[in-house]
């Protein structure tokens, strides 16, 4: 299988340049998100962001990776849980730990990128790309996918790509900007338990035969064939940081830009765009749309997916 994975900073390309984009604020006092509530151990809410600030900038300095311009409720959300999960009393405690533990760090990074997801999730997605996408990626003699953020959805749409015969004339570049998530996706680990659900979802999704063919259950866990992953790259790649890397026919980066604010997220369209091959497609989720992103009129929402789009300029 190959691999591509590297430290942020110097993953798939280097950083690309400062976007020209239309100001947004930057966390802290002030910005979006004041009801998620920050640990304060009495010092008052104005103390809590500065010390959120000064998080924030030190993860950059010192890993690379920037979180500056999240979105504000969600970081703070975040944030508040790991100093539950850390088990120290503020903010400040916090930033002691990850800056003198790189486990901690690692920890960190991890928990505040991470996109929680699992397979055939939004199962009318998949019956969209298997029904609308797929039969007009056949008119390229390959395809290139980049799914952004979600080892799941790769597995689904090499599933599918299989079950059409079309897997062996496309590559699927699944990235993350955590390294743990990306060796999470290449494990493709997930619990027994919840085989059923993924069963009926892959049903919906208009599958041809039957999810368990695809798994192997040892006790209370179940992973994908290793057959699944022969044509996915596993890679490390930061959206908020990192440049285009490939041009691509397809990608699929659902509930990734809902975590960024107006500003990272306008640049983040901007990598994407640049991406896409024309007539190229774009998949987000259901309650994403491309309004107020710097390229909204060179795309096309393809018929009757609601989650589909075709750059057309």
């Amino acid at each position: 299988m190959e691999a591509l994975s590297a430290k942020a900073g110097t993953a798939l390309s280097a950083k690309a340049a400062e976007a020209q984009t239309p100001s947004a604020p930057r966390l802290g006092v002030g910005a979006d998100g004041a009801d998620a509530a920050l640990p304060t151990n009495g010092a008052g809410a104005g103390v809590a962001d500065l010390e959120l600030q000064l998080l924030l900038e030190a993860v950059y300095r010192v890993s690379g990776f920037d979180l500056r311009e999240y979105a504000a409720a969600t970081v703070k959300r975040r944030v508040a849980e790991r100093v539950r999960t850390e088990g120290v009393a503020t903010i400040t405690g916090l930033l002691e730990r990850v800056l003198h533990h790189p486990e901690a760090m690692a920890r960190f990074v991890d928990a505040l990128t991470h996109n929680a997801g699992s397979p055939f999730r939004e199962p009318h997605f998949f019956a969209a790309f298997r029904t609308q996408v797929l039969p007009r990626l056949r008119t390229f003699p390959h395809a290139r996918l980049w799914v952004i953020g979600s080892g799941d959805d790769a597995y689904a749409l090499s599933i599918l790509l299989r079950e059409a015969e079309f897997s062996h004339r496309v590559r699927i570049y699944a990235t993350d900007a955590s390294e743990a998530a990306i060796e999470r996706a290449k494990a493709g680990v997930f619990p027994a338990e919840l085989l059923d659900e993924y069963s009926h979802r892959y049903v919906e999704a208009g599958g041809a035969r039957r999810f368990s063919d695809y798994v192997e259950i040892t006790g209370t866990h179940g992973a994908f064939k290793p057959g699944l992953r022969e044509h996915i790259v596993f890679a490390q790649h930061n959206l908020a940081c990192d440049g285009s890397f490939n041009e691509f026919h397809l990608v699929v980066a659902r509930n990734v830009v809902t975590h960024f604010n107006r500003t990272l997220a306008y640049r983040a369209h901007q990598v994407i765009y640049e991406s896409l091959v024309r007539l190229g497609y774009l998949g987000i989720s259901g309650k994403e749309n491309l309004r107020y992103t710097p390229h909204q009129h060179a795309y096309e929402e393809v018929e009757g997916t609601e989650r589909f789009y075709r750059r057309v300029r």
